[in-house]
């Protein structure tokens, strides 16, 4: 296909906090060089922010460096964190509070503010625009271009208005050709083209396999008197049993809104598991239910964390190009924060890009002088300290890997002379559906727990209906054949967004796909035990318009 092409020093694939730091660094870099450097950010999503869902309270430490005066630029930083409070819950009722003394350093949040991390990729989208940045929202990058030698070239943008049955629509107009010197991968979680620059270049070879969770998320205006503007809660125990682990988060923004979300480690055993009745279910608890009474719920979303940390990150560097961020998993778990690190990886690449240009370098090296900066950077230090954090989790579950972990992280600063491994993949932990309990859930009462096609509705979600369907099976025969008689067809469950059904045809049950309900999550793309769902971008901007995620 004969596509137009542009050329750019660097293109950025994903409008997130490490696309944007990267492409706001690269510009102050080469202006402080007095060099000239082209660079666009393609987003997938309508607009920047759109696709963005994250807690979330931030460290400032990245973005101190790259706006000291980010305050006087007026990010939208505005709710200071006044108080954490950590709590165990121990069933349905009754929950123990843990004194701050015993909660591991690295989750106290003093000096951190909640935010909404759409609102904050806005700003910096701004901020990068007036460097000289071109930001092209509503461009999903569907394709890695190669140079004959094998380094990455570029990228190309999807076609718009091929129609469901793969032909050409009348509104058909083909995809363009972004050519770069350098490329950096920032999609996020799970990144469908990272998923296969990792593969091709055998990026994960001395890694430990990847970890991932699901975040579920909403948005709630609260009663004035119930709220406290900087109080972060954080918790784990019930509902999750069964050896199903996570924790729950719940802050008060500012404008009387809290948000309150559950993230499910995606390495449970129960197929039966629901994570979105879950976290419905958890809501009802006292120590959340009492904010959320009185209350409207007002958004909701879900996305997959990419949360192995250190043992798991891939090498971040191939001829060419840089993976770096949640699409690499720089995610510093043990703070449960990876904004800060996602920008601070974002920023490493720039600099590393930056000085191999200023040298005549002409693209498509290894920069291996990213790796060397990497390793001399806190970035390095921090994910190193927090290693054990997960893997603890795993293998001892919440009470005895809490344990060490506060005495890794408050006695040894992380450093205690042994390191933990989790080489278990998620997707190979289920359990057959007969060694397990059908897990029944409440029914939502439509005031505090809601149903999914109400969720979906107020994630603006939304895709062009007469499309290919962006949830590609390598085998359509595999979700009856196999998953459903071993599984009871998970994915039915595993989903937030009602994506996955399984119906009664004429000839027996059916597996069916909702493409129109997908909020972009990619938990089908981690959790499908036969690894038979890959996701892929689906026409540029679609999927979810978050507002203020």
């Amino acid at each position: 296909m004969n596509r137009e092409s542009m050329e750019f020093d660097v293109v950025i694939v994903g409008a997130g906090p490490a696309g944007l730091s990267a492409a706001c660094r690269l510009m102050q870099e080469a202006q402080a060089a007095e060099q000239e450097l082209t660079v666009c950010v393609v987003e997938k999503g309508s607009e920047v922010g759109a696709h963005i869902l994250s807690g979330a309270v931030m460290e400032t430490r990245a973005l101190d460096e790259l706006f000291p005066d980010w305050k006087e630029r007026g990010a939208p930083l505005k709710t200071a964190v006044t108080e954490d409070q950590v709590f165990m819950l121990k069933n349905a009722t009754s929950a123990a509070k843990l004194p701050n003394a015993f909660v591991p350093k690295t989750m106290h949040n003093d000096g951190n503010y909640i935010v909404s991390l759409g609102n904050v990729t806005r700003w910096l989208a701004e901020q990068a625009e007036q460097l000289g940045v071109e930001v092209f929202p509503g461009f999903a990058a569907a394709e890695v271009l190669f140079n004959e030698d094998g380094s990455v070239k570029g990228i190309a943008t999807g076609d718009m208005g091929v129609t469901a049955n793969g032909e050409q629509g009348p509104n058909y107009m083909p995809g363009m050709e972004l050519h770069a010197k350098y490329t950096i991968f920032t999609e996020g979680c799970r990144g469908h083209l990272g998923k296969q620059l990792i593969e091709k270049f055998a990026l994960d070879k001395d890694a430990d396999p990847q970890h991932y969770g699901i975040g579920i998320k909403e948005l709630w205006d609260i009663d004035p008197a119930k709220h406290k503007p900087g109080l972060v809660v954080h918790g784990s125990g019930w509902p999750l049993t069964d050896g199903a682990s996570g924790g729950f988060f719940l802050y008060h923004a500012e404008d009387n809104q809290v948000v309150v979300g559950l993230i499910i480690d995606l390495n449970y055993s129960n197929p039966y598991l629901s994570p979105f009745d879950e976290f419905q279910r958890m809501k009802h608890h006292p120590e959340i239910k009492q904010y959320l009474e009185g209350g409207k719920r007002v958004a909701y979303g879900a996305r997959a964390i990419t949360k192995g940390g250190f043992n798991t990150l891939p090498k971040m560097t191939m001829p060419g190009a840089l993976l770096v961020g949640c699409d690499a998993g720089t995610l510093n778990f043990s703070k449960i924060k990876g904004i800060h690190t996602a920008m601070k990886s974002g920023m490493l690449a720039a600099e590393s890009i930056v000085e191999a240009l200023k040298n005549g370098d002409e693209g498509g090296k290894d920069l291996s002088n990213f790796t060397t900066a990497y390793q001399s950077s806190w970035l390095y230090d921090e994910l190193y300290r927090a290693r054990n954090f997960g893997p603890a989790m795993h293998k001892f579950g919440p009470y005895l890997g809490g344990a060490f972990n506060y005495i890794d992280q408050n006695w040894f600063g992380g450093k205690i002379p042994v390191t933990l491994h989790d080489t278990h993949k998620d997707h190979e932990q289920l359990k057959p559906a007969s060694e397990c309990e059908e897990i029944q859930y409440p029914k939502p009462d439509g005031v505090i727990s809601f149903d999914k096609l109400s969720s979906v509705f107020l994630s603006n979600t939304n895709h062009e209906e007469d499309q290919p369907c962006h949830l590609q099976l390598k085998d359509a025969s595999i979700p009856i054949s196999q998953n459903l008689p071993k599984f009871a067809e998970p994915a039915q469950r595993y989903c937030p967004a009602g994506v996955y059904e399984v119906v009664e045809g004429d000839n027996g049950p059916q597996f069916q796909i909702n493409s129109q309900n997908c909020v972009h999550c990619k938990t089908c793309d981690i959790k499908d035990p036969a690894q038979n769902i890959t996701w892929v971008v689906p026409e540029g901007a679609g999927g979810p318009n978050y507002p203020n995620m």
